[in-house]
């Protein structure tokens, strides 16, 4: 019988809920593929599921991102061969570990030229960045977008990407150095979302012009000023809470507010179709090859050091990607 290492939680709290424990893992099934995983991606929804905000039915694993070498595969598994290199961030709980059966169509290639940790920092983000820059809304040249903090793994692909794509881009962050970040990431102006004022400097620094389109990840200390800075018209994009959920609102404000669209989308069901999940997958490898997106590696820590890893997250004392290395 073979074990693998896997963080585990049986109640919600503090990073110290997680454990790690040794568990058995049976073969892969027919349509499974066992990996042996090489970088696991840190993503703030496990933060967020770790305490509780999203619930999960308990006990429970975390993490939905990792690359990883195929060590078997399940008698119907065709589309992988043992040592292929893959990636996934959409195959269940359960990424927190050394070993892991997952099923095939979960499962994405991932191209010669990018390594396993470039593909572990960026396929759950980069897929985030993609299905808000071409799917929540088809990013054109000259659009004014507003991306908030745009020091953290997804802000910094979200810059680099809106870039490539022609749009100005607006970036906030928390810190007079994480503004520095933004906007060596592409962000053609940085303000920092910490001031009280901060929409005043944002309107200054454009001449009055306000965003196209507002995405918004940081949630209860950003969403009401967020409406304010929309344009017309404009778009709100709401898809994430790194400061706790976004205040609840009456719908009229956002006819007072300027006719405003509101959205609340998530990766998940957008690449929940396995042909969906790798055509879009397909559109980041482009964007990497391109030079629209660029992987920014962060921390590193090992699985046993995964209460360190959150504590770092939560007081924004990381900077790009954070990976978990087996």
């Amino acid at each position: 019988m073979k074990f693998a290492r896997k963080v585990i939680i049986t109640e919600f709290g503090a990073p110290e809920v997680m454990l790690v424990k040794k568990v058995e893992l049976p073969d892969p099934a027919a349509n499974e593929v066992q990996l042996r995983h090489t970088a696991i991606g840190f993503n703030f929804i496990d933060v967020y599921q770790r305490k509780g905000i999203y619930p999960l039915p308990l006990p429970s694993g975390l993490g939905h991102e990792a690359t990883g070498v195929v060590e078997a595969v399940g008698s119907e598994v065709t589309q992988f061969k043992l040592g292929d290199r893959v990636a996934y961030m959409s195959a269940g709980l359960g990424a927190y570990s050394d070993y892991r059966n997952v099923a095939a169509d979960r499962l994405v290639g991932i191209p010669n030229d990018i390594s396993d940790e470039q593909a572990a920092s960026l396929i759950f983000k980069g897929i985030t960045a993609q299905y808000l820059l071409r799917k929540t809304h088809q990013v054109k040249a000259g659009e004014l977008i507003l991306i908030h903090a745009a020091a953290g793994g997804v802000g910094q692909i979200l810059c680099q990407w809106a870039k490539g794509l022609g749009a100005f881009v607006i970036g906030t962050a928390s810190s007079p150095e994480k503004c520095a970040i933004a906007q060596a990431a592409g962000a053609d102006i940085a303000i920092n979302y910490s001031k009280e004022d901060w929409p005043a400097a944002l309107l200054e620094a454009t001449g009055g012009k306000k965003a196209d389109v507002v995405y918004d990840s940081v949630g209860k200390d950003t969403f009401l000023k967020s409406l304010d800075c929309a344009a017309p018209f404009g778009l709100v994009v709401l898809f994430g809470a790194a400061s706790g959920p976004a205040p609840a609102i009456e719908p009229e404000i956002l006819n007072k507010k300027g006719c405003l669209f509101l959205t609340r989308p998530s990766v998940f069901p957008h690449n929940a179709d396995a042909a969906i999940f790798r055509e879009n997958a397909a559109e980041l490898f482009t964007a990497i090859a391109s030079g629209w997106v660029k992987s920014s590696l962060g921390a590193r820590f090992k699985i046993d050091d995964i209460a360190a890893a959150h504590h770092a997250a939560e007081s924004r004392a990381t900077q790009g990607a954070t990976l978990i290395i087996p």
